[in-house]
């Protein structure tokens, strides 16, 4: 158990039958009446994120979980299996823990995932990704001056917005947390 005055930022803890994440907090002591904790809070099974309120001082039940390194092998019907780099031991994760970050997974892609007792929670990949664009529209010269965009579809086979200059066969780096453009790769 522990006391709503040691949150911190990551801290995991069983509420009302949940497991929580905490993404912000904040300690108020108001002028009157007794002081409370503010909390932006993760569910770790359905990914909603909840504002909560906790007393000064009530005592939560914290939860250790497990964060592994393990590479992405290949896709078995409805799960991704996963190679833990410690051990070698292979796990499938169903694509209903991944969701969309399913298509920003490459063969041989590092990852890191939360455990608590053996159940998969979270299943987080790298920031920032390297692909090669596999299908666009032909780029048109001088067509960049009001910074337009287009569909392209990279290897993994995800289909994101880039830039008009960018063409089949280039690399680009991805921000996988929204699925974003960031830059050209030589």
């Amino acid at each position: 158990m522990i006391s709503t005055n040691d949150f911190r930022n990551g801290t995991c803890f069983r509420y009302d039958n949940q497991l929580w994440k905490i993404t912000e907090f904040q300690h108020v002591k108001p002028g009157k009446g007794p002081a409370f904790v503010r909390v932006k809070q993760l569910n770790l099974r359905t990914g909603a994120i909840v504002e909560r309120t906790y007393r000064a001082g009530e005592k939560i039940e914290d939860i250790r979980v497990e964060n592994r390194e393990m590479s992405y092998l290949y896709r078995e019907g409805t799960n991704y299996i996963f190679m833990d780099n410690e051990n070698y031991e292979q796990l499938g994760v169903n694509e209903k823990i991944i969701g969309d970050k399913a298509g920003y997974l490459l063969e041989n892609t590092n990852s890191t995932i939360l455990m608590y007792e053996n159940e998969i929670l979270v299943v987080s990949l790298p920031n920032f990704l390297v692909v090669k664009i596999t299908r666009t529209d032909p780029g048109e010269k001088g067509n960049t001056a009001q910074g337009g965009s287009k569909p392209a579809t990279i290897e993994s086979g995800a289909t994101i917005q880039v830039p008009l200059f960018i063409n089949e066969g280039e690399k680009i780096k991805v921000d996988t947390r929204d699925g974003r453009y960031v830059e050209r790769v030589k």
